[in-house]
């Protein structure tokens, strides 16, 4: 996602038939909520390739939303998109109501100390310790070192990272670098949360952990989104899910799998393995926001029309 334009590009120029896919829901009407809309967004890279394809969505504030799919389906055009690194070739971007496309870009760093970014790779400061590195996104945004004193110490509790502030990352684990760079991201109590492929280079133990603060994080308010091939967590979690084929939506989830097909055996084991594992009941709270509770209706009452 960090790649300069160009480079990583998500997608391929399709050739021959078209790939069918189910048909999108018409677009809802806004309930002034949403932190992020999409608007028959489209993506087209210099050469062709297709990044997205009149893409519409909306997350409300304080939803936790998946976005899952294949590499190169269209997730880190997403994200490049939301951090105004790319602009896109049709379609409105809108963050908190605001039409990324009328930011100058002059104005995109103010505009990106708004939001919470968390890199698969931490992206930290290597000659600087932990407390130094959380300091750093208050320092850019003109904060008092009184507010810095306060505000450090109170986040790297949240985040597990207490004992740790003078060290520097490469004495860190994975686990505890991706802690720092989640610190990091939202020691400004950023309203939005963007996550690529977080837990992407942590083994499935740290990964929980990693997820479990992102929960944390979601329950104070921030709305968070998550890009992820992490099957495991998604599956546990069952939040929103929202999956890209090709440059398209293929699948918007109230409380949904990282794959959308779930055989009744699957589910019994699935709900034997929660039981299990207590540490995970917060996984299967109830949506939470009115479109959350709407979304999850009416896919009940498909469900119970088609069983």
């Amino acid at each position: 996602m960090a790649a300069p334009d160009g480079q990583h590009r998500e997608g391929r120029a399709r050739s021959g038939a078209p790939v069918a896919v189910p048909k999108r829901p018409a677009p809802r009407p806004l309930g002034g909520e949403d932190v992020i809309e999409f608007r028959g967004v489209s993506m087209v890279y210099e050469g062709g390739d297709v990044g997205l394809d009149r893409v519409t969505f909306e997350i409300e504030r304080g939803e936790f939303v998946f976005l899952v799919g294949h590499t190169g389906s269209g997730k880190s055009t997403v994200m490049r998109l939301l951090i105004r690194e790319l602009e896109a070739s049709q379609g409105t971007v809108r963050v908190a109501g605001r039409d990324l496309q009328e930011i100058s870009r002059r104005r995109v760093p103010f505009y990106r100390r708004n939001i919470g970014v968390v890199w698969q790779d931490f992206k930290l400061l290597p000659n600087r310790t932990v407390y130094d590195n959380v300091a750093y996104a208050l320092q850019v945004t003109g904060r008092s070192r009184r507010e810095i004193r306060d505000k450090v110490p109170d986040i790297l509790r949240l985040t597990g990272l207490a004992t740790k502030l003078h060290n520097y990352p490469d004495q860190l684990s994975g686990g505890e670098q991706q802690r720092v760079s989640i610190a990091r991201a939202f020691v400004n109590h950023p309203p939005l949360l963007l996550c690529d492929e977080p837990t992407g280079n942590l083994d499935p133990e740290t990964s929980i952990g990693i997820m479990q603060l992102l929960y944390r994080i979601n329950r104070t308010g921030t709305t968070v989104l998550v890009a992820t091939h992490d099957h495991a967590m998604v599956d546990k979690m069952r939040r929103r899910v929202i999956e890209l084929a090709e440059g398209q939506i293929v699948r918007d989830e109230a409380a949904g799998l990282y794959t959308g097909d779930e055989t009744t055996r699957e589910f019994a084991a699935r709900m034997r393995g929660a039981v299990a594992d207590p540490d995970f009941d917060w996984t299967a709270s109830p949506p939470r926001t009115a479109r959350e509770r709407q979304r999850q209706r009416e896919q009940d009452a498909e469900r119970n029309r088609t069983s």
